[in-house]
């Protein structure tokens, strides 16, 4: 999970590689696994934007048009996963500020307890949705590797590896979440919602992995 920066502050995708690394590991609770979750998820769409840009003229032309749609559909997803990092970092913003309300008197206290479990909720679903930008990446890479030119293979594995950390690690901050929704009706809704969303992306990510090792070594 993350958590949101002061207002006015760039965003993830603005700020230096350096910058953000330090922030990263400050004992400070945002950001944290669901930025990371998110960056990998970025690279590996951009990798596959790179596959693809290396995938063109003459000798790719009769696959041109499925050339263009990955760049431009991989490019969307950069910034898909960008979005989702901030957004991870708000909802998990929200969470921490949600347990610092008062909670005396009574019906103050409710209302804290009500606020949290929505903020919970609402942190689980930002990481459901970037597993769906994972299991997006290794399609687009999967589509991509008949065509793409063998010298940059090899990233084609790259992405769909980046991609499937991606999700194993959405999965584990929709989990964190989720145990902590008290509410059973919530927590039911919750895991119908996002219970084995990485397993596709995770064996999809093998799958491709392993083809493009093969294609290498043989």
């Amino acid at each position: 999970m993350t958590g949101t920066e002061t207002a006015g502050a760039a965003t993830i995708g603005s700020e230096t590689i350096s910058s953000y690394l330090t922030r990263l590991a400050s004992r400070q609770p945002t950001p944290g696994g669901g930025a990371a979750a998110a960056l990998h998820a970025a690279q590996g769409a951009a990798l596959v934007a790179m596959v693809a840009r290396y995938s063109t003229g003459a000798k790719y032309e009769q696959h041109a048009a499925l050339v263009q749609r990955v760049t431009e559909a991989a490019e969307g997803l950069v910034l898909e996963a960008l979005g989702l990092a901030d957004a991870d970092e708000a909802a998990f913003q929200g969470v921490i500020d949600a347990y610092k309300l008062p909670s005396e008197p009574p019906e103050l206290k409710a209302a804290r307890a009500a606020t949290i479990q929505e903020a919970l909720v609402q942190a689980a679903r930002t990481p459901a949705s970037l597993i769906g930008v994972a299991g997006s990446v290794v399609e687009l890479a999967t589509e991509l590797f008949d065509v793409a030119n063998p010298n940059v293979i090899s990233d084609v594995a790259a992405a769909a590896d980046a991609a499937r950390a991606a999700a194993t690690t959405a999965r584990v901050n929709i989990d964190i979440n989720v145990v902590a929704v008290k509410d059973p009706g919530a927590r039911a809704q919750l895991a119908q919602e996002t219970d084995g969303l990485e397993d596709k992306v995770v064996l999809a990510a093998d799958s491709l992995a392993a083809r493009v090792r093969e294609r290498i070594l043989h």
